[in-house]
């Protein structure tokens, strides 16, 4: 059963209206993670991120994409994990980044979604075609007409492909920061 702590200090506007969550659970083939986020009623603040349970290496997860049924392979994504789709963007973590547990289909409409903000708010129509140009390039790889890769480069050792397909590998050069 979660853990919720409500009616805390908002960090961004400063009202007793955010809820803290903490929940463990376990992912299959993951094992048990904490997954935690943070929600302001008031100004709609969210914060969220997974953390294994065990301390895990920094590692980088390859996903060739060849069909649409690798849409439904999951994915768990920590807050400082990148997120790369050659040749689409790369989404680098930051102080916003938030954690998650998905599928590679919710990673690419998470994608698709700042795409189409980008889309609807650029001036240039050069950005807007190329826009649209990236918009068609994803809907053709979730329906498999498409191959594509998904990698996921996280130091924190809190994310994963979870799949055969997958190849999981070291992330060179990187090392885990001490706590």
């Amino acid at each position: 059963m979660p853990e919720i702590l409500k009616d805390q200090k908002c960090p961004i506007c400063g009202e007793k209206s955010l809820s803290l969550t903490e929940d463990e659970r376990e992912v299959p083939f993951f094992g048990r993670m904490y997954m935690f986020s943070m929600n302001c009623e008031k100004c709609k603040y969210h914060k969220a991120d997974v953390e294994a349970v065990e301390d895990k290496e920094p590692c980088k997860f390859t996903l060739d994409i060849t069909s649409e049924k690798d849409m439904h392979i999951r994915v768990v994504r920590s807050s400082q994990a990148v997120v790369k789709v050659p040749y689409v963007t790369t989404i680098e973590p930051g102080p916003g980044s938030s954690g998650y547990v998905t599928n590679v289909e919710g990673v690419l409409n998470r994608i698709k979604h700042q795409i189409e903000v980008l889309k609807e708010t650029e001036e240039e129509d050069d950005a807007r075609k190329k826009a649209k140009n990236l918009l068609k390039k994803i809907n053709r790889i979730m329906s498999g007409e498409e191959p594509s890769k998904l990698i996921i480069e996280d130091p924190s050792g809190n994310s994963a492909i979870i799949s055969e397909k997958a190849v999981k590998g070291k992330l060179v050069g990187v090392k885990k920061e001490e706590e």
